[in-house]
């Protein structure tokens, strides 16, 4: 992979999603990680997926964009 395909990938990440880093308690990354692959998903995911459940939203309601409501 070139340097300028990683630079569009970079662009579009900035342009598209908000990062968030979370702590969690020394040892419990490798449960979180086996939880996540028990489902199918990744960290990433499961963290997603829980969170739309907490907030009651739809998949498309979790992928628009609040501005865009």
């Amino acid at each position: 992979m070139g340097k300028t395909s990683t630079t569009v990938k970079n662009r579009w990440n900035v342009k598209s999603y908000d990062r968030l880093a979370i702590n969690v308690p020394k040892g419990r990354r490798n449960d979180i990680e086996a939880h996540a692959q028990s489902k199918g998903l990744s960290v990433n995911g499961l963290v997603g997926e829980l969170l739309r459940a907490d907030l009651n939203m739809t998949e498309e309601e979790w992928r628009r964009k609040p501005d865009a409501e």
